[in-house]
């Protein structure tokens, strides 16, 4: 698995090492900006396509709603 540099999937690792979990997703909505973004991670390489699966179908379904 490839290593993520990325400070907002740091966090994600963090929280889940932290809480003993094996896939973090964290949505951050800026309704100021109107901008919505996430972070995911994964224990290991299949958990992190899980994870990055999950979270893409979840940020659609949150753009969805917000944009109604």
């Amino acid at each position: 698995m490839a290593f993520n540099p990325s400070p907002k999937v740091a966090e994600a690792r963090r929280l889940a090492k932290k809480y003993g979990k094996t896939k973090v997703i964290i949505f951050m909505i800026d309704d100021d900006k109107g901008t919505m973004e996430y972070a995911s991670f994964g224990k290991d390489k299949a958990m992190c396509s899980d994870a990055k699966m999950l979270a893409d179908l979840s940020y659609k379904a949150i753009h969805d709603h917000l944009s109604r």
